[in-house]
């Protein structure tokens, strides 16, 4: 697995402890020896200074980071700047995305989709920034069909997008299913699965539910009938593990972890995994 990808995401800590344990984290997953970590972007840039702060912090120490970017409510100047910030800092990799509109925004700001962001990056800072955007698997949930989401996605590449993430999901043939349909579609850029650790049950579902990522039943009534936590971390771990054996057996090209800023899931996978460094 020496060519394998593997990446980690984190989320912009609020306060001085949330900001002390992010550093453990990352000093720890480091040891993975990542492609690179990526910094999420709240709804129309509300982490925006946040996360610039994180990701040029974080450069300055060598590591190779990559912020979430999303127009939101901002204006193509801010945006600008921002990439403008990054490209100074040494900042080679962007994930780029719709993202959402701030809370009572309504429609106040006009929504940009990611394709057309992508674009933008691309005609004011050319072949810098590898860009990264998301895929859905299970298809987005605003999604008109199928159909439609895969050319949105090749609408993503075409703009000059060069690889690919996707949502978390826990259905293989889910993600096997969507290459094989986006490469009928004439889309061949690498797609990197989204892994999500199970650590905490309810929270997945309710979070699952808001984005729409499925659960499958046998997972749900199986996780249900434990009460101790420690028995949800275990059976977490082993599924978890199970499709990622499965993802990578499949010629998956590597794998992105939602860490929730833990290090613990998803090191333990990876350690199941037998992954201890790669390119």
């Amino acid at each position: 697995m020496s060519d394998l990808r593997i990446s980690f995401e984190f989320f912009p800590p609020k306060t001085e402890e949330g900001r002390e344990k992010l550093k453990n984290t990352r000093e720890k997953l480091q040891a993975f020896d990542p492609a690179f970590f990526s910094v999420t972007y709240g709804a129309g840039g509300t982490t925006r200074d946040t996360t610039a702060n994180i990701v040029c912090g974080l450069r300055e120490k060598g590591v190779s980071i990559a912020p979430h970017l999303s127009f939101g409510g901002d204006n193509e100047e801010i945006v600008l700047g921002l990439l403008n910030r990054y490209k100074d800092a040494g900042v080679d990799r962007i994930v780029a995305l719709r993202g959402d509109m701030p809370s009572g925004m309504g429609s106040v700001a006009q929504l940009v989709y990611a394709n057309e962001l992508v674009d933008f990056i691309r005609r004011h800072t050319g072949e810098h920034f590898h860009l990264e955007v998301a895929a859905y698997p299970e298809i987005h949930p605003e999604a008109e069909s199928y159909d439609a989401d895969i050319r949105f996605l090749k609408g993503k590449f075409e703009a000059g997008a060069n690889s690919a993430l996707t949502q978390y999901f826990y259905n293989p043939d889910a993600y096997f299913y969507f290459l094989d349909q986006c490469e009928k579609a004439g889309i061949d850029a690498p797609i990197y699965p989204g892994i999500m650790p199970i650590t905490n049950f309810t929270n997945l579902a309710r979070f699952s539910r808001n984005c729409g990522a499925e659960i499958p039943r046998w997972l749900k009534y199986r996780m249900e009938s434990f009460s101790d936590p420690e028995d949800v971390k275990k059976l977490g771990l082993e599924i978890v593990t199970d499709l990622c054996e499965t993802l990578l057996e499949g010629g998956a090209p590597g794998l992105h972890f939602y860490t929730m800023n833990q290090v613990g899931p998803t090191a333990d996978i990876l350690n199941a995994l037998e992954i201890t460094s790669q390119k």
